[in-house]
Order: C-alpha cells, then sequence, then structure tokens
C-alpha cells in the first residue's frame, strides 16, 4: 500500500471515527443535492438542541488539488414545512368581534375563518403577560415564571417574571430547525429589571429564540407616540416629526417589509411570526378615519345591554355557542342603559365607538399582512393561527371609563362630569383612555365576568381561527373541543413535524403541559373527544379547574375596577367562596350545582391543589398593592444614590430611581454657555403622569404631573446666566400620614438658594406612566408639561453629573403587612 492510500483509509476512518462516534448526524430524509454539496440540506429530526457539528462529509489529501470539499448541510425543517402566522390580540372578549357573534366588523378574521377553523372553547389565563407566558413556551403560566404581569413580579418561582433556561421559548426550538424567526408588537414578559437598552437581554426576544423583534415592552403603550419601542434591542422613536403617525400600521408595514425580504432573499426557508398588537388593550388609539367609519355605523346607539343581547343571537345563529347555553342575567351591580342620563350615554357611546375603531383598524392591518401572504403566493402553505384576546374584556376603565389608564393603576377614578369635555378628543394622543366597565361585560358576551377573572369564562374564554389551506380541508368548520393557549406550541410542531426538544443549550427541558389540536382537523374529527381533559386557571386569588366538563371556580372576592381600592382577604385560600358548573349542560355559569354536589366539588377542590402544587401557584395573594410595591432585583435594588454623567435614555422604571414614596433629592450640576441653555435635565414618565427637571426660557424648572389632573410646579423667577451651577430638588415627606402619596414639601434650589418653595398634600401613589422611560439630557415620549416644551427637547449646555440621592420611605414591609390587613378588615366590615 503506498503513502497516499495509506493516508486516505487511515485517515478517513479516524476522521469518521473521531466526528461520528457519538454524535452521529442524523438524516430524516435524502435530499436533493449530495452530501458535502453548498446547496446541501438536513434536518436534524433531533430532540437535542443545537445540533452537533455533523462530520466533515468531503476528503482531505495534503494538497488542495487532491481534496474534495464537504460544507457542513444548511439546517431546515422537512420539506414543504409551512410558515407560521401565530397573532395575538390584546385584551378582547369573546363576543368583540364579528367572527364569533360580535357586531364589530373583523372582516380579515371573518375570511381568515370561512379557509379554516372556528374554536369555540380555546382559553387563556385570564391576564396578559402569563397568557403570553403560556402561548409562547406550552407551559402553564406559574410554571414559567408568570402567574402575574411581568409589573407585578414577586420573589417566588411562579411569579418572579423569569422563564426559566429549563422552559425555552417555542421559536428557538424552531430557530435550531431552520426557521427564521420574528416578533412584532407588545412583549410583556421582560423582567421590569432588564427593561433597558443596557440589557442583559436572555430574556428579551432576541434571547429567546427571535432572529428579529419590532415592538414595545411592557404591558402597553401609546400608539402615537410609544416612548417603549424597540427594534432588536434598540430604542427608536420613528412618530418624532410624523403627526398621524400610528403603532397599528407600523408595525404592519415592518412585518410586510419582512416578509417581503425574507422571501426575496432565501424563499425555501420558512418563517415564524409572533404577531401581537397593543390593541385592544388601553390605550385606545384608532386613527380618526376609523372613528367616524364606526361612529357612521351606530352599532351601539341601542346600548350595552341591546349589544350583549344582539351578539348572542348572532352567536346562537352561526353556532359558536352551544344551543343550550342560556344568556346569564345583567349583573345588578352594574346599571342598564335605559337608566343612564342624556351625558351618560353621549360619553360612553363615544368611548365604544373608538374602542371598536381599534379593533377594526387592527383587524384591518393584519387583513393587509394577510392579502400580502396572498399577492407573493404563500398564504396556501401559511399556518395561521389567530388567538383573539389574551384574556376576557378589560373592567379596568373604572365604572365610568377613563381618560388616562395610568390613573386606574393609581387608585384615581374620575367622573362623568370630569370627563364630558374630553369627548372630542377621546382616542387622540391627548387621552390615554379606556372605556366604562359594563362595556366590558357585553363584549364578553356570553360569558360571565372579565379580564383578572380566572374563575369565570368571560375572563378565560377566546375565540381562536386555524387556517391552513394546503392542510385543512374543512373550510369553515367549528369544533367545540376544549383548549388551552399551551396547546398551541405542540400543534406547531406537530404540524411541521418537529420533535419537542428535551435538551435545549445543554440544559433539560421542562416537558409542554400542551397537547397538539391536529388531531380536530380533519372533518371526521368535528366531534371528537377532547384531548385535554383537566386545566387549571388562577389570577389574583380568582381560581378554577376544569375537568371532564366541569368546572369549579371561585367567585371574586374584589371587582377588577376597584383595583388597589379593594379589600381583597388576607387569607386568600379560604377567603374565597366556591361555585360548581356542569358545562355540558350549562356552558356559561348559570346554574351553580355546588350545594347539590359538594362531595364532587371537594374533589374538584383537591384536585385544583394537587395541580396548583405542580404548577407552583403558591402562595396566593389578591392584593394589587402588595404586587405593585414589592422591591425587585436589578440595578436600582438596595440603591440609596444614582449619579449620571451623560446623556442616558429610554429606562424603564424598574431600573431608575423610584422617588414615590420617599424623600429624596435631585442635584444637577451643569453648565450653560454664552447664549444661555434650555433643555431636560431630567425626567419620567410623560404627558400621563411623570415629573422633570429642566430649564425652560433657561429657568430651572422642577414640575410632578400628577396623573395629567395637576401639575405642581417649582421653578427659578431668573434664566441662569453662563457658567456653572448647580441647581437642586429637596422633597421632604410629611412624617406622619398615609404610607401611599404621603404628601410633604418640596425646594428648589440653585447655587445653594431656594427659589422656589411648595408644599403638597399628597403624591402621586404607585407607578408613574409606565410606557414613558427615565431619561437623562433628553426627554422621548412625551414631556411632562406640553406647554412647557416638546420632545426631545435636549439639554443645550454642558451636562456635568445628574445625582439622585433616595431617603426614608413610607412603604416599609410593616407598612404595606399593615395596609394589607386594614383593607381586609373593611372589607370584613
Amino acid at each position: 500500500m503506498n503513502r497516499r492510500q495509506l493516508f486516505s483509509s487511515t485517515a478517513k476512518a479516524a476522521l469518521v471515527s473521531a466526528f461520528a462516534g457519538p454524535f452521529m448526524w442524523r438524516r430524516a430524509q435524502a435530499q436533493a443535492a449530495p452530501p458535502g454539496s453548498p446547496a446541501a440540506v438536513e434536518f436534524p429530526d433531533s430532540t437535542v438542541l443545537p445540533t452537533p457539528t455533523p462530520p466533515f462529509s468531503g476528503f482531505i489529501q495534503p494538497n488542495l488539488i487532491n481534496s474534495t470539499p464537504g460544507w457542513p448541510p444548511t439546517i431546515m425543517p422537512p420539506p414543504g414545512a409551512p410558515n407560521v402566522l401565530l397573532i395575538l390580540i390584546d385584551d378582547a372578549g369573546f363576543g368583540s368581534n364579528s367572527a364569533f357573534g360580535g357586531i364589530v366588523p373583523t372582516p380579515a378574521l371573518e375570511k381568515l375563518a370561512k379557509s379554516g377553523l372556528r374554536y369555540t372553547q380555546m382559553h387563556n389565563t385570564a391576564l396578559c403577560s402569563p397568557t403570553r407566558a403560556a402561548l409562547l413556551t406550552g407551559r402553564n403560566h406559574h410554571r414559567v415564571g408568570f402567574g402575574m404581569v411581568a409589573e407585578g413580579a414577586s420573589g417566588y418561582p411562579g411569579y418572579n417574571s423569569i422563564i426559566p433556561s429549563e422552559a425555552a421559548h417555542g421559536a428557538q426550538a424552531l430557530k435550531e430547525n431552520g426557521y427564521s424567526t420574528a416578533w412584532f408588537g407588545k412583549n410583556h414578559n421582560v423582567p421590569v429589571w432588564e427593561a433597558s437598552p443596557q440589557g442583559p437581554f436572555r430574556q428579551w426576544p432576541i434571547g429567546q429564540g427571535y432572529d428579529y423583534f419590532y415592538g414595545f415592552v411592557g404591558g402597553d403603550t401609546s400608539q402615537w407616540q410609544p416612548g417603549n419601542l424597540f427594534r432588536n434591542t434598540t430604542p427608536i422613536h420613528p412618530y418624532i416629526g410624523k403627526p398621524g403617525w400610528n403603532l397599528i400600521s407600523a408595525m404592519a408595514d415592518d412585518c410586510i417589509e419582512y416578509i417581503d425580504t425574507q422571501t426575496a432573499t432565501d424563499p425555501k426557508r420558512p418563517w415564524f411570526i409572533h404577531y401581537a398588537p397593543g390593541a385592544t388593550h388601553a390605550p385606545h388609539h384608532p386613527t380618526p378615519e376609523w372613528i367616524k367609519k364606526i361612529e357612521d355605523m351606530r352599532l351601539f346607539d341601542d346600548g350595552w345591554n341591546a349589544a350583549a343581547e344582539r351578539i348572542f343571537e348572532n352567536q346562537k345563529k352561526i353556532g359558536v355557542v352551544p344551543a343550550n347555553a342560556k344568556l346569564p342575567p345583567w349583573p345588578d351591580f352594574l346599571p342598564k342603559w335605559e337608566t343612564l342620563n342624556a351625558d351618560q350615554k353621549k360619553l360612553y357611546l363615544r368611548q365604544i365607538n373608538v374602542w371598536a375603531a381599534y379593533m377594526a383598524y387592527t383587524d384591518h392591518e393584519i387583513g393587509r399582512i394577510i392579502e400580502r401572504l396572498e399577492t407573493l403566493g404563500l398564504f396556501d402553505n401559511t399556518l395561521i393561527i389567530w388567538v383573539c384576546g389574551d384574556n376576557g374584556m378589560s373592567a379596568e376603565g373604572s365604572m365610568n371609563g377613563t381618560p388616562n389608564e395610568v390613573a386606574y393603576f393609581n387608585g384615581v377614578a374620575f367622573t362623568v362630569e370630569q370627563m364630558l369635555p374630553w369627548i372630542p378628543a377621546w382616542g387622540t394622543d391627548k387621552t390615554y383612555p379606556h372605556f366604562a366597565v359594563p362595556w366590558a361585560f357585553a363584549m364578553d358576551t356570553p360569558y360571565k365576568w372579565t379580564k383578572q377573572i380566572a374563575s369565570h369564562l368571560g375572563g378565560t374564554r377566546t375565540g381562536t381561527v386555524v387556517s391552513w389551506p394546503k392542510r385543512i380541508m374543512d373550510a369553515g368548520g367549528i369544533r367545540h373541543q376544549f383548549h388551552h393557549v399551551i396547546d398551541v406550541i405542540p400543534t406547531i410542531f406537530e404540524a411541521i413535524g418537529i420533535p419537542q426538544p428535551t435538551m435545549v443549550n445543554g440544559l433539560a427541558q421542562v416537558p409542554w403541559d400542551g397537547t397538539s389540536m391536529v388531531y380536530t382537523w380533519d372533518k371526521a374529527n368535528t366531534d371528537a373527544p377532547s384531548t385535554r381533559k383537566t386545566q387549571y386557571f388562577e389570577i389574583l386569588g380568582n381560581r378554577a379547574i376544569y375537568h371532564d366538563g366541569w368546572m369549579a371556580n371561585t367567585y371574586p372576592a374584589v371587582f377588577p375596577w376597584e383595583g388597589v381600592a379593594g379589600h381583597p382577604p388576607v387569607d386568600v385560600l379560604n377567603g374565597f367562596k366556591w361555585e360548581l358548573y356542569n358545562l355540558k349542560e350549562d356552558p356559561t355559569q348559570t346554574n351553580d350545582l355546588s350545594a347539590q354536589e359538594p362531595e364532587r366539588l371537594r374533589q374538584m377542590q383537591e384536585l385544583w391543589m394537587i395541580e396548583a402544587v405542580r404548577n407552583n401557584v403558591l402562595p396566593l395573594n389578591a392584593s394589587q398593592v402588595a404586587i405593585l410595591t414589592v422591591e425587585r432585583p436589578g440595578p436600582a435594588a438596595g440603591r440609596k444614590q444614582f449619579v449620571y454623567t451623560s446623556q442616558n435614555a429610554s429606562n424603564q422604571f424598574g431600573v431608575a430611581p423610584s422617588i414615590l414614596n420617599c424623600s429624596y433629592r435631585i442635584t444637577a450640576e451643569i453648565e450653560v454657555p454664552q447664549g444661555g441653555a434650555n433643555g431636560v435635565l431630567v425626567t419620567q414618565g410623560g404627558r400621563f403622569s411623570g415629573y422633570g427637571l429642566y430649564l425652560k426660557d433657561g429657568k430651572p424648572t422642577f414640575t410632578m404631573n400628577l396623573l395629567d389632573i395637576e401639575r405642581p410646579k417649582w421653578q427659578a423667577a431668573d434664566a441662569l446666566p453662563p457658567g456653572k451651577h448647580s441647581i437642586v430638588f429637596d422633597w421632604k415627606m410629611d412624617p406622619q400620614g398615609m404610607a401611599l402619596g404621603r404628601g410633604g414639601t418640596g425646594t428648589l434650589s440653585v447655587n445653594g438658594k431656594p427659589v422656589a418653595q411648595r408644599s403638597l398634600p399628597h403624591t402621586q401613589p404607585l407607578i408613574w406612566a409606565w410606557d414613558e422611560t427615565f431619561d437623562v439630557g433628553v426627554d422621548t415620549g412625551t414631556s411632562v408639561d406640553d406647554s412647557d416644551y416638546q420632545v426631545p427637547f435636549p439639554f443645550t449646555g454642558t451636562l456635568g453629573k445628574i445625582t439622585f440621592d433616595i431617603g426614608e420611605s413610607s412603604m416599609t414591609p410593616e407598612a404595606i403587612k399593615a395596609m394589607m390587613e386594614e383593607l381586609a378588615k373593611k372589607r370584613d366590615r
């Protein structure tokens, strides 16, 4: 044997032995291109992700001329794998769209339903962040740290807002199987202490398997001037200088551009897109054109009671509710339309018309995306799953509605008389609006209760449409199997032919809690028994357990519109009354059987507790005060001093110094050039609440925007001359008073001399506007006082240093506990 033959046989055997061994690459099917060629592709078909580098398939000799190249194959999903478009609407009840009997026209959704299937018993968790975490991971929400919204995280495994690495997003596995992945719109699953351009980014979309992200981080945002909008991890402000710009349209444009680019660049690679508009969560921000379209239709002139009845009739007619369903009686704690006066009706009609315009506008923009898929020839092989609500309709607008949703989360409600002047501006960028509670009940028809109420179907049941013309042949079909959003990821994986991963990035994965719905797609299985037999629910102590057609559930101890002013029990486990329903005979929970079947109720309660322990649901809490006052990890935790030496923008509240419910001092060391200076030194929040220290007409000014209701202001009489200056705003909280929003005295000083002093009986108690950020040297989003300046209003002098010194707080753990106990006592009285 010559040396060349020896090298050939020996080297090749050694290479195969070394690289193939325990990491033998698995080929799922024959490839059109030969192995090693640049065009070779391979589907790993592996439960371990990412897959190891495959062995070299070429042949190496000492000289290139005698060697054969062998390219690693490009990872691709199975041949014929569909594109996937997963749509999630925000804060929308079962009866909120025309595809499920609602009176708001949603032709894009209806068109999709006619090409696919409508699911009438899909369920969510009854709240934003929890549903999103469950939907995107295939696991129950407490199991992935989201028993509450991100802003309400607490230090327990089921509630810490940290999705474990052992529960990877479905997108992560799709990406490792060759999919391009993107996320557009709302991301309510970043821990608040990581919501800054500085990261860390493991809990952001790019850290969870998404190649591209265009959207906002947080619970909601202004659609006119979103202060928390990002492209990947970079904050962007595309609305500046563009009157009439709206995120609903901009987001659809960006998605269409992404699809066009992907299709042109790599047409063989399928994509997975999660599309999550902020609609129809407050603030309701449609364009004026859409408001006029809806108002001209006069859909709601007969009021909420007539709307609920009409929706129920439609639902019966099209078959999306069972024939034996009853419309629950109108709750006695809500006013009937005929009892209202003319001013109330005028206000409430404007509110619902603006909301309906928001829904119709959003449907139209999603319709543009679907039309683009048709134009590109992609529609037939695109699996579209449209979940029509991440929870039931929101009743967080207070009984009369509100022009400023931030007020609700600070325990402030408005009267009808206060809001009448706002009617012409309702829905514009001058409002952050939400509608009155009774509209939420009407839009949840035929089910009882609303968002937050995980115990009742009005909080958890959502319509869902699934379309894939290449595979689903029963166009226009209706399915009544009981399913949950945790079933969506398993459905997508089975449809594509990708196995559930057991290992991702070296970590063993928690198995999915979901089960595939593919079995329901064939017409022969229209009435097949549901494969989901049991499902627990829990949000803020409201809880339920579904099992084989029965549901045991609690009755709300606090109503959603009460918010922080509610009186929840401290003993949550025993402080709620339980009910029992046979959903097969009573699908809308109108006949409580708990007294007739106490043993079945007891067994169901035990089953709920088993599921609760298994899924990290404990400890139970029903208090919003408790979750809004928690100290959390991150760069602000435990700090008493914060120093900034340069422009620093777009940091959300979880990483900023908190000046609520405490004494504090803000010191700005600056230099004013010849000719004077203006601009923002530091600010947090904006038009709907916040504060700002800035120079206006050269004069040092501190403004506290209290919910757009009042704007206490401290201002120097004279403009600063050129030179170096020290500006101090010193707030001394009153030694006695209420724990939340306690008053005090503020003093503005320049170069050591007081120039303005003012006392306030109260301040803002719980949270500034969350869609606006903490900014140094510039302002983003909106200004804290439009009459003083408009964004970005950068400081035109030299910024030396901004220092926050945080003093004593009224919100000690003892004070919070005492407050919770006092609220519980008021409930008992």
